[in-house]
């Protein structure tokens, strides 16, 4: 069975990123918990969470990051993954993939903290899934995405793992233009050859296990 995309409409209190902000916005719209909502472009979008091939892509991001940690000492990154970033600057709300913070981002003080904000993020990871690829990726038509969401908040660098089949591989995204809300493409690569994260992270993540979706 195919994968399909569900619209409706919904009478809500108050604006989708108000609720999305105090964890509400889905006990308002009656979700069940294996659905995740985010709020993109100010309007929420729900989609089922990631299969496991997705959930393995990210554990190889990670674990690349912390063989570089294991390498040296005084390695200045925390990485975590799924969690929550408030974009209040233009309201909206995402469940990430995978974040990474400076060493001076004190996680453990913020653990009474639900999100964490775009300014305390040095680079944030997406892994596309269907049928909502969309939302990660640049803008089509002008609609607000994922991609110029982070770029409006000036979120450093992102990195886009596209499993779709057309057009599978990563690409790493820089040099944010906050008001254009748009990145600069940093570097491309294939599915099976090294990702090198330039500087300030130097570090090499291999793909050689990846594989578009089926």
């Amino acid at each position: 069975m195919s994968p399909f995309v569900a619209f409706g409409q919904w009478t809500l209190p108050e604006s989708p990123y108000a609720l999305w902000v105090r964890g509400e916005l889905d006990e308002q719209l009656g979700l069940p918990e294996v659905l995740r909502v985010e709020v993109i472009g100010g309007e929420f979008v729900v989609t089922p969470y990631p299969p496991v091939n997705h959930a393995l892509m990210l554990r190889d991001i990670h674990e690349w990051l912390f063989r570089a940690e294991l390498g040296g000492e005084g390695f200045p990154w925390q990485v975590v993954q799924h969690v929550g970033v408030d974009l209040a600057e233009i309201g909206d709300g995402y469940c990430s993939d995978l974040i990474v913070v400076t060493a001076e981002v004190d996680l453990l003080a913020r653990a009474e903290d639900r999100y964490l904000s775009p300014s305390e993020i040095s680079l944030v990871a997406e892994v596309t899934a269907h049928p909502s690829a969309h939302n990660d990726r640049r803008p089509v038509f002008g609609k607000p995405t994922k991609w110029s969401g982070y770029a409006r908040t000036g979120v450093p660098y992102y990195l886009l793992v596209d499993r779709d089949p057309r057009q599978p591989g990563v690409t790493l995204f820089g040099e944010p233009d906050r008001s254009e809300g748009a990145y600069e493409v940093l570097g491309e690569w294939k599915f099976g050859e090294a990702v090198r994260l330039p500087k300030p992270f130097d570090i090499e993540i291999g793909t050689g296990k990846w594989k578009p979706w089926t």
